[in-house]
């Protein structure tokens, strides 16, 4: 048994297609279809079975592929922690950020990462929290920035900033009497929602103190883009909570209405596997991130945390 096969039989797992498999591990597919079938020999297990399309790891073999990720994530950290490597950034690693903070955060900060750490190439993917978390326990993923907290004792939470809510309406002046609104002002039936699977969706039915069933009174509509729902709003469709980050107040001024105090917010965070060894990458990408952000998030002290689940 080798670590080369445990990487083909991940890829495998991955791709379920022979080709693209072989592919992924830079071989010819002969060549791993052999050795995938050494290694079953080996252990006298089937690890695929070939008679499902697509191709489908046994029960065991499911088992059996979940440990090797662990191994090759583990002898990843050796090599590493064997060669001193930890300070090194040259390399590939993936990020993953989720869709209500990539549009708004990466844009601050990204260019003069890679300005400043130019042997570092980034892989970075919006996905969902529940994917993040997923792909930081399998090791498929090195960095995630997400809304926290987590309460995953495999994570590690590296705290970022407060992210406050504001309430984004077609004109702020019919939307209430007054200047800053209260969780009760919020009403549902005119309240439009990023889709299902969302983690600030979550917050934003947590913040109207609704369940997870509201609907709009008139019509349904759920998007997974901010700014579709902007432009809804403009049209007179109903009202919506955005991010600070996500709005330019000098340009949307009059769409926005800010809470009373103490204010919800969402704590946003870098996440990483416990295991994860490159200090200095967290190192730097905090640095950019702290260097860029406006006071409206650095300068919040008075504030509810809106948790996401």
């Amino acid at each position: 048994m080798t670590l080369q096969q445990l990487k083909y039989i991940v890829a495998l797992d991955h791709k379920r297609h022979y080709v693209k498999a072989a592919e992924e591990c830079f071989v010819t597919q002969p060549t791993l279809t052999i050795q995938v079938k050494k290694l079953e020999e080996e252990i006298n297990t089937i690890i695929f079975d070939r008679t499902i399309t697509p191709l489908t790891p046994t029960p065991i073999g499911e088992i059996l592929i979940a440990k090797a990720k662990v191994i090759l994530r583990e002898a990843e950290e050796f090599e590493e922690l064997a060669s001193n490597n930890a300070s090194n950034l040259s390399g590939q690693y993936t990020l993953g950020i989720i869709p209500t903070i990539a549009p708004y955060l990466l844009p601050l900060f990204l260019e003069n990462f890679l300005k400043n750490n130019p042997k570092t190439k980034l892989v970075i993917k919006e996905m969902q929290t529940k994917h993040i978390i997923n792909s930081l326990h399998n090791g498929t993923l090195d960095i995630g920035i997400v809304s926290t907290p987590l309460e995953d004792k495999m994570i590690r939470e590296i705290y970022l900033y407060q992210e406050p809510f504001l309430v984004y309406c077609k004109d702020k002046n019919e939307f209430s009497s007054s200047e800053i609104v209260k969780q009760d002002d919020l009403t549902p039936d005119e309240l439009l929602l990023l889709e299902e699977g969302h983690c600030f969706r979550n917050q934003v039915l947590n913040i109207c103190k609704e369940n997870k069933t509201l609907k709009n009174k008139t019509f349904l509509f759920e998007s997974g883009s901010i700014q579709t729902i902007k432009n809804l709003v403009k049209k007179g469709l109903g009202y919506t909570l955005v991010p600070q980050l996500s709005i330019c107040e000098k340009e949307e001024k009059n769409h926005l209405k800010h809470f009373e105090e103490p204010k919800p917010s969402r704590e946003i965070s870098m996440v990483v596997n416990n295991n994860f060894t490159k200090e200095r990458l967290i190192e730097n990408l905090l640095l950019e991130i702290k260097n860029i952000l406006p006071k409206e998030v650095t300068d919040i002290n008075n504030y509810i945390k809106i948790r996401w689940k």
